[in-house]
C-alpha cells in the first residue's frame, strides 16, 4: 500500500472517530443531562415537601440564610401545562441550574419588596424554561413556599444582550432606584438552542394566599 493510501486511511479513521465522539456528546447533552436534571429536581421537590410537612405554625417562611443548591420554593406556570412544577433552588451556578430553576442570591425573596429573580435553562439540563417563550403578558406565575401561595402577573416580555444584567435590579434597569413594588423576573437563553441573547419576563405580585386557606383558584382551589 502506498504512503498516500495509508495517509488517507488514517485520516478517514480519525474522522469516523471524531464523528462518533461528537454524536456521543450530543446524546449526552440532549438526553442524559435531562434525565439527570429531572432526577435531581424530583429529589429537591420531595425533600422540600417533606420539610414543609413537618412545619409548625411558629416556623419561619424561609430558613435564612438560604443554602446554595437547596430548594426553598416551587414554581408553577399554568401556561406551560397543568402539571408544570419546578423547584426553585438558591444560586445560579451550572450545578444549581441542573436541579431546577435558580434564584439570583442578591435579589429579593418571594413576596418581598424588590425584584425576586430566577434563571432557568431552555435546552438541556432539565430545560425547565424550554417553552417560556409561550408565556404571554397577563399570564399568572405561581410561587409556592412553606406558608404562602404568591401569584405574580406577567407585565412585560423582551430580549436583551447577556451583558444587560440590570434586568434583575430591585427596580429593573434603574440602578440606584428605591424599590416600592413586589416584582418577579424570569430569565433564560434566547433563542432556545443558543445563548447569545436573554429572554426576559417581568411580573408583579397581585395576590398572596396563606396555604392554610387553600390553593389559588387558578390551580384548582381547595387544599
Amino acid at each position: 500500500m502506498s504512503a498516500a493510501r495509508r495517509t488517507v486511511g488514517v485520516v478517514g479513521e480519525l474522522l469516523i472517530t471524531a464523528g462518533v465522539v461528537v454524536l456521543l456528546f450530543v446524546a449526552y447533552q440532549l438526553v442524559w443531562t435531562n434525565i439527570a436534571a429531572d432526577r435531581a429536581a424530583n429529589i429537591q421537590t420531595d425533600n422540600l415537601e417533606q420539610k414543609w410537612g413537618g412545619r409548625t405554625p411558629d416556623d419561619p417562611e424561609f430558613d435564612l440564610p438560604l443554602k446554595n443548591g437547596a430548594a426553598f420554593a416551587l414554581l408553577r406556570i399554568p401556561r406551560l401545562g397543568d402539571n408544570y412544577r419546578v423547584p426553585i433552588v438558591e444560586g445560579v451556578s451550572l450545578d444549581d441550574l441542573a436541579q431546577g430553576v435558580g434564584h439570583y442570591p442578591e435579589t429579593a425573596l418571594p413576596g418581598q419588596i424588590g425584584n425576586f429573580s430566577v434563571a432557568g435553562h431552555r435546552a438541556t439540563n432539565g430545560e425547565p424554561f424550554a417553552y417560556l417563550d409561550q408565556v404571554d403578558v397577563g399570564d399568572d406565575v405561581f410561587v409556592e413556599t412553606g406558608t404562602t401561595w404568591y401569584t405574580y402577573e406577567v407585565t412585560k416580555e423582551y430580549i436583551v444582550e447577556p451583558t444587560q444584567v440590570g434586568v434583575i435590579l430591585p427596580v429593573p434597569n434603574e440602578p440606584g432606584a428605591v424599590p416600592r413594588r413586589r416584582l418577579m423576573t424570569l430569565t433564560t437563553c434566547n433563542p432556545r438552542w443558543d445563548s447569545y441573547q436573554r429572554l426576559i419576563f417581568h411580573a408583579k405580585l397581585v395576590d398572596e394566599l396563606p396555604k392554610g386557606e387553600g390553593r389559588p383558584a387558578a390551580l384548582g382551589g381547595e387544599g
